[in-house]
């Protein structure tokens, strides 16, 4: 994020910097590391980490739920909860180093393992990153494709009946959400999104509103009978032994990646103003997003098991588990693909200032890669800058994202794998060595052990997650034609 910003805001800051030393008033609107002031607040950090949790996840946890039954299941999603929040103070305290309220600002997660570990494990940090990021944006331009579909299919339904097939091809609809992601690619930096993570924020409170207000009208509704049982979809009746197993796996690794948002806490904790120490605001933050959450995980969760017992849809939503209202599915679905508008952008800010970062320091007389040029805009009064490489660069990340999601555009066994290859790294392992390397953890001393402890205990709940998605992919690719129009989960 340092290069980033330095690279797509070089203009703004160094003509902030010399009209506020000219009037000798620094400290009003320049940060301790030069930067122009940080304005980030509690509102708007959890308005990040609420954009970037309750997301397509979500929809996938009536499905999991079946899976795993009423017991394992809240279970297993506590458990989530608990150790991403545990493991998002430990990451908050890493963002300054050597101290965690005086030390030197670190603007990235790979700088903040750079600064407490080093050696092969920046590397390895970089790839898990950005790695899981790009997936997250391609598993995002699927997701709001089909709740875009399952707006058209909703009125079809409505018009023709629930056996029409209404089938509709998803592609068009991923070209559209390209197009504007194209446009939103433009804005600056991570700094100016607040705006839309709000906007994200409230349309994520919407759509699981609705889905939990459908789910109970449905429990509720005269002569509602679905199965369900403590240990979900029952082997020999549902499903055979070895689906069970498989898919039991894969809903783990579902519940990991509707937790995700450890990619992007550095970033989002290099938004907030300081005093107060950016550490205390992001762990309060991180409780609130991890809360807020959680509540609404069990609540869709449990109650959308209620509702549709062990033949709950992959995503309750456009999996059609509803019908009626016609226009409140519509609705809610309309607020998915703003909702995923959004969060797209969110995770897809690192990986532009990471790419623009290293670039402007290879090649920092490179007019095409640093020069900003001035576009006023009309009616406005504002200035926008524009970067030509920015431009091109940019664009042609959605389009590639685009393209692969067109070419694999599969729904759960996607989220599932992101989930998996991504949970360890980055929310559990590197946080919990940052930590142990900042506090001089003695070697098996007990904290050490417990937290040895709850690191494998993860990998191996990481790799069985792993292993479900990658069955379930295996599965679909059997019967998969590219860019023919694929049936609807």
């Amino acid at each position: 994020m340092a290069e980033f910003q330095k690279n797509s805001n070089m203009y703004v800051e160094h003509s902030a910097q010399v009209g506020v030393l000219e009037s000798g008033e620094v400290h009003k609107n320049i940060d301790d590391d030069g930067r122009e002031k940080r304005t980030g607040t509690v509102l708007t950090a959890s308005a990040h980490i609420i954009t970037a949790v309750i997301g397509s996840g979500v929809l996938s946890l009536a499905w999991a739920m079946a899976q795993l039954g009423w017991v394992a299941g809240p279970v297993i999603l506590f458990i989530f909860s608990f150790i991403t929040y545990f493991t998002s103070t430990l990451l908050a305290d890493c963002y300054r180093s050597p101290g965690p309220i005086s030390g030197k600002r670190n603007y990235s997660y790979m700088e903040v393992v750079r600064s407490h570990l080093g050696g092969i494990k920046v590397q390895l940090c970089g790839i898990a990153q950005y790695g899981n990021l790009v997936g997250i944006t391609i598993g995002y331009t699927i997701t709001a494709s089909i709740s875009m579909v399952a707006v058209v299919r909703s009125n079809c339904f409505h018009k023709k009946g629930h056996e029409a097939s209404c089938s509709v091809s998803n592609y068009p609809y991923m070209i559209i959400f390209a197009v504007i992601q194209i446009v939103l690619s433009q804005i600056p930096n991570f700094h100016k999104l607040s705006w839309l993570s709000i906007l994200a924020a409230v349309m994520s409170f919407a759509y699981s509103l609705i889905g939990l207000g459908l789910s109970i009208a449905k429990v509720a509704g005269a002569g509602h009978h679905v199965k369900t049982s403590l240990t979900g979809v029952q082997v020999g009746v549902d499903v055979s032994g070895s689906e069970k197993l498989w898919r039991s796996f894969q809903s783990i690794g579902d519940i990991a990646f509707a937790y995700a948002f450890a990619t992007i806490l550095i970033e989002i904790q290099d938004t907030l103003r300081s005093p107060p120490a950016e550490n205390k605001v992001m762990k309060k933050a991180s409780l609130v997003g991890v809360f807020t959450t959680t509540l609404f995980y069990v609540l869709c969760g449990t109650i959308g098991y209620a509702a549709f017992g062990n033949d709950a849809p992959g995503n309750f939503l456009t999996g059609f588990g509803f019908y009626e209202p016609f226009w409140l599915i519509d609705f809610a679905n309309i607020c998915i693909a703003i909702h995923l508008v959004g969060a797209y952008q969110v995770f897809c800010q690192p990986i532009y200032g990471f790419v623009e970062g290293r670039c402007s320091e290879r090649w920092p007389d490179n007019k095409f890669i640093t020069s900003q040029h001035a576009i006023n805009i009309p009616c406005s009064g504002h200035v926008y800058y524009v970067n030509f490489f920015r431009l091109l660069w940019r664009t042609a990340y959605v389009i590639v994202t685009a393209v692969i999601a067109m070419i694999f555009p599969f729904f759960n066994h996607f989220l599932g794998l992101i989930g998996a290859a991504s949970f360890y790294p980055l929310t559990v392992y590197l946080p919990i060595e940052m930590h142990i390397a900042q506090r001089k953890i003695p070697k098996y001393s007990f904290t050490w052990i417990w937290l040895q402890i709850l690191s494998w205990g993860c990998l191996i709940v990481s790799l069985v997650a792993a292993a479900g998605s990658i069955q379930g992919l295996s599965q679909d690719l059997k019967t998969y034609k590219p860019f023919k129009s694929q049936a609807h989960e």
